[in-house]
């Protein structure tokens, strides 16, 4: 039984990291996508700014 509840642990802390590495790489996506999702409305912005 304590090795079963051993490996069980082991697996519980395991999932842990991987939601917290996820979690991470998500949100590093996240802010890639806003920056290029900024970067492209400011530049829509300039150009109506300039045509005008």
């Amino acid at each position: 039984m304590a090795v079963a509840k051993k490996k069980v642990a082991k697996k519980k802390v395991a999932k842990k990291a991987v939601k917290k590495t996820m979690k991470k790489t998500a949100k590093k996506a996240v802010k890639k996508t806003t920056k290029k999702a900024v970067k492209k409305t400011a530049k829509k912005a300039v150009k109506k700014a300039t045509k005008r």
